[in-house]
């Protein structure tokens, strides 16, 4: 594997990494970056709950934007010097990566309150025919 294409990967796998803390998406990503690492015999675990624990606990979306972009040069590095004593971990890193071949993530909350009515929809289209009621 090339340089050029290790900084890629590893950079793409860093934001990764971070986007997915304090989401749904976070256990099956930490379970693959601890699997990656685990592989070597680096213990990372602690790293990735100690920075997931900073993005859960921030104030608001900004600040776990904030921290998000904060953690993600340093993930990219460990991923960097990862890739390039093990190149053949790049597949399962790309399968970490939603943009690069892994199921994409999506997160829906809906609530109907009142009587109201919820039509939700994810990758798709959804059509409503409502028509007058008969009492």
């Amino acid at each position: 594997m090339l340089e050029e294409q290790i900084v890629t990967l590893a950079a793409s796998g860093g934001a990764a990494v971070v986007a997915a803390m304090a989401t749904d998406a976070w256990q099956t990503t930490r379970d693959g970056v601890v699997r990656l690492f685990r592989r070597q015999g680096a213990e990372v675990e602690g790293r990735l709950d100690e920075d997931a624990a900073l993005v859960a606990t921030a104030a608001d979306a900004e600040s776990a934007d904030a921290a998000r972009q904060a953690l993600a040069p340093g993930w990219a590095l460990k991923l960097r010097t990862l890739l390039a004593a093990h190149p053949e971990y790049a597949e399962e890193l790309r399968a970490l990566l939603p943009a690069e071949g892994g199921a994409p993530h999506s997160v829906q909350y809906n609530t109907a309150r009142d009587q109201g009515r919820v039509f939700g929809v994810q990758n798709g289209s959804i059509v409503i025919h409502q028509g007058q009621q008969e009492a």
